[in-house]
């Protein structure tokens, strides 16, 4: 095996202690709360509105005259020829017209509603492309770049996505569903995916170990300012269609609960890499600087910590300005006031998600910078020299200078 240069500096037995000490109550509460919250796996009764998906390739597109004065200008009429590829039969139905209707040709792949009742008469309708296999590729595309780029870490990235994937899809969003607290289940959910995927990508080190502490008090502070704020602000997770047909379908699931779910999870991604960036600026400035004590690795480390906030700081805002851009057009078009344009529950939400987050992210900051240098001074031994000693040749995985350091 290559030499990996990322791998950390070898961990005395005093790192060690205080890893464990750190690391162990985390994933013990952790494996709790996921059990105590764990959805009970009882099939909920789905309603699909009597609506069916099939999946179809389009054979022959034939235009005709829209009747005149029945339709708006533009619309689009006549026939699409579809094979069924399930059942290996061939159906006619309309072509998609309509705000955000698909354009179809021959030889696309589409996805087709078969419809019980329509008032059209058609039984089947053209609702979508099918988007599988370009996806595909573009996933194998940025996996290898990313494996390319990040050789050994990059590919524990991508084992970590893989994980946050699983953690959502099968514990957040089923307990949720199965009328489990959702602030509950998404700090715990959280928890779960931060403890996972930041050990599997650094490695198990006294670095990683701060950064999943500062995550962790920083997500409680997130949480509970989330809390404070939607309720003061009086927002009750019903903002567009999507959540109000969700409050209707699923009428047990807490939508504010669900809201406040959302922003917790989505300051995570944010968390981890500002932890994770200070608790290794600590870690290189103490090995650059053996005298360094406390309080220039505190100061030195919060500066740059600054750095980094002004620049996340704004990407959050963009992050989700963009997300909202559509409806803030429609709000323009309606030629709403500045001032109802922004206090509207949609909006709202936004900005409380922006101003949420970006309180969680300063004080992350300062928590994990302390955290940091006080605890590498702890853990520094009697001669700097050993301690920061490079890991063994190699040593390209960096948990292993946890598990085989044989010192």
């Amino acid at each position: 095996m290559t030499h990996d240069d990322d791998a950390p500096p070898a961990m005395t037995p005093r790192t060690r202690r205080i890893v464990l000490w750190l690391l162990i109550p985390a994933v013990v509460l952790t494996a709790l709360g996921m059990a105590l919250l764990w959805p009970s796996g009882d099939d909920r009764p789905a309603d699909g509105g009597g609506v069916i998906e099939v999946a179809g390739r389009v054979e022959a597109v034939t235009p005709a005259d829209c009747p005149e004065g029945e339709l708006p200008e533009g619309a689009a009429c006549g026939t699409v020829t579809v094979l069924l590829t399930d059942e290996d039969r061939r159906v006619e139905t309309d072509i998609p017209s309509g705000p955000g209707a698909v354009t179809v040709a021959p030889g696309d792949d589409v996805v087709l509603l078969h419809l019980t009742e329509s008032f059209t008469g058609r039984e089947y309708t053209i609702s979508d492309h099918q988007r599988g296999t370009e996806l595909w590729l573009l996933g194998a595309a940025v996996a290898l770049a990313v494996i390319a780029f990040g050789r050994w870490r990059g590919l524990r990235a991508l084992a970590g996505l893989a994980v946050t994937f699983a953690v959502l899809l099968i514990f957040v969003v089923p307990a949720i569903l199965d009328g489990r607290p959702p602030l509950l289940v998404a700090v715990v959910g959280a928890a779960a995916i931060m403890l996972t995927v930041l050990y599997l990508t650094h490695g198990i080190t006294l670095a990683t170990t701060v950064a999943v502490a500062g995550t962790l008090i920083a997500l409680t502070i997130t949480a509970l300012l989330s809390a404070l704020a939607t309720r003061v602000v009086h927002l009750n997770g019903v903002a567009d269609e999507a959540t109000s047909f969700l409050s209707i379908a699923q009428s047990d699931v807490n939508m504010q609960g669900l809201l406040l779910a959302g922003i917790v999870i989505g300051a995570l991604g944010v968390l981890d890499d500002v932890t994770v960036t200070q608790a290794e600026t600590v870690r290189e400035l103490a090995v650059a600087n053996p005298g360094y004590g406390f309080r220039q690795l505190y100061g030195a480390a919060t500066r740059v910590g600054r750095a980094h906030i002004a620049s996340v700081v704004n990407t959050i805002v963009l992050a989700y300005a963009g997300a909202s851009l559509p409806l803030m057009l429609l709000f323009a078009v309606g030629d709403t006031p500045v001032s109802r344009l922004l206090t509207g529950q949609p909006i709202a939400e936004e900005l409380v998600r922006s101003g949420v987050g970006t309180l969680g992210l300063i004080a992350a900051v300062p928590i994990t910078t302390a955290l940091a240098a006080f605890l590498t001074r702890r853990s520094t031994p009697v001669s700097r020299t050993e301690e920061a000693r490079p890991a063994p040749p190699g040593d390209d995985q960096p948990w292993m200078a946890f598990i085989d350091d044989p010192r």
